[in-house]
């Protein structure tokens, strides 16, 4: 895991830092710069309104006694593609439109969903907990 965020805060930015600026030395700097803008108000909306069907639906599905496990899947896939298009950069800017864009998204919940069911075949577990030496003194109860 510390690998990938190694990857993703050094890497990602080093290869959006280089093709901002292949792109400004060919359009110029102005003109990318308002590609930049442009993209983050338009995924800032996009974002808002595919968040609020999402939520519609979530509260149709809750309302109806149906947990809305792939509705909440939407939702988080939607929170961040409006992130990376809030992100300044080309790379962030496609990756955020395909999680924003219902189809794309379905595509890409799909495969998610059987990554994950994959995983649970084959026994892994995913588990996000902190550092060994976050708390030495913590104990955990289980209460039954």
């Amino acid at each position: 895991m510390f690998v990938y965020m190694i990857l993703l805060f050094t890497l990602l930015p080093a290869i959006e830092l280089a093709i901002l600026i292949k792109v400004g030395s060919h359009i110029g700097a102005i003109n990318t710069m308002m590609i930049i803008i442009i993209t983050g108000v338009t995924g800032a909306y996009l974002a808002r309104f595919q968040g609020f069907l999402v939520l519609n639906k979530i509260q149709t599905s809750l309302n109806q006694g149906i947990m809305p496990s792939s509705e909440l899947m939407d939702g988080l896939m939607i929170l961040v593609g409006g992130i990376l298009l809030l992100t300044p950069g080309f790379v962030t800017d496609i990756l955020g439109i395909f999680l924003l864009i219902p189809l794309t998204r379905s595509l890409i919940k799909y495969l998610l969903r059987n990554k994950f069911e994959s995983m649970l075949k084959n026994g892994q577990a995913i588990r996000v907990s902190p550092s060994n030496n976050y708390n030495k003194e913590y104990n955990d109860i289980d209460i039954n």
